[in-house]
């Protein structure tokens, strides 16, 4: 019997939020279907695992959250799914009242808002914001929520595979931004849910798309390549339009000061491509800084910037010295 919502959630050492992120998905007027992916886990997640006998679990061996799903997803047999990383927890009845929309309005994706939460504490409820390009939202242009808000017709994404295109930390590195940007090109039927459907943890410890250290490096890299890639297929298509390539800016703009912080050359090609992409583009911060911008460059800029962080790295560290 097929389920009416495939929940996929993808776990690595993840004991002290999984079964939260598990008993948000549960339903007692609609079949759910949870899959968990236990991606070679060190702590006690494979032996909850075990315990928790009306889950479907998909052994991984460390290959990172996109292999995963590439494993778990033939075996969801939902009329809609969701993703949902193990460090979060929908709302009530977020997956009952996406679903009806779904089912009436024959939607292939239902969005819906976020709470976002500093570990158990509510800090910001973030409403939806409609708009008439679902591309241009998102691409950067508004608050497009996220993506585990959002709950998919199966056979509409069925094809859409969480990509890696460099390894980085565990292989997984901003994959659910292109997905959702692939899903985006396929001119989806949209429809919208009131209100909150997903609620966002921020917390200290690593999430498993956005590495610190060296891998944080992989994710900018793959943010970038992502970038790349879906513009120009917009352009092949016909369908980069100045509004798509202004909102793109917006997200590439922090990108490139990303870079800038241990690639200057690669963050000087970034910030070339955006004035190509968008003629009219002016940087975004104010006072001394975006002066230096507008008036040095961004090359020149980031170099008076990286002196600023070194002039005050040294500072500090004598400080701990003495």
């Amino acid at each position: 019997m097929s389920a009416d919502i495939s929940v996929i959630i993808p776990a690595r050492n993840r004991l002290w939020s999984l079964p939260k992120a598990v008993e948000s998905c549960r339903s007692k007027r609609l079949n759910v279907e949870i899959i968990v992916i236990d991606d070679a886990s060190t702590d006690r997640t494979g032996e909850w695992l075990r315990e928790s006998t009306d889950l479907i679990v998909v052994q991984g061996d460390g290959w990172g959250k996109p292999w995963g799903i590439a494993r778990a997803l033939p075996l969801a047999t939902g009329t809609y799914l969701r993703y949902l990383d193990s460090d979060d927890w929908l709302n009530a009845n977020a997956n009952e009242t996406q679903f009806e929309i779904a089912e009436d309005e024959n939607a292939d994706i239902v969005v819906a808002g976020v709470d976002i939460y500093d570990d158990e504490r509510l800090i910001e409820s973030v409403a939806y914001t409609a708009s008439d390009d679902f591309i241009a939202q998102q691409l950067g242009e508004g608050d497009g929520s996220h993506y585990s808000a959002f709950l998919y017709r199966r056979e509409f994404v069925r094809c859409i595979p969480h990509r890696t295109m460099f390894a980085a930390s565990n292989f997984a590195s901003r994959d659910d931004r292109c997905f959702i940007l692939e899903a985006a090109l396929r001119h989806p039927h949209i429809a919208e849910s009131p209100g909150t459907a997903l609620c966002h943890r921020h917390h200290k410890k690593e999430r498993l798309q956005f590495p610190t250290g060296l891998g944080s490096m992989g994710t900018n890299i793959q943010e970038l390549c992502i970038y790349r890639q879906i513009l120009h297929l917009l352009e092949q298509q016909g369908e980069l339009t100045p509004r798509r390539r202004r909102a793109a800016t917006k997200a590439l703009w922090p990108l490139a000061h990303r870079i800038a912080y241990t690639h200057p050359r690669e963050a000087r090609d970034l910030a070339k491509w955006i004035g190509e992409l968008d003629a009219e583009f002016k940087p975004p911060e104010e006072g001394v800084v975006g002066y230096l911008y507008r008036h040095l460059g961004f090359g020149q800029t980031e170099a008076i910037l990286r002196m600023r962080r070194m002039a005050l790295s040294f500072l500090r560290s004598g400080r701990m010295t003495c």
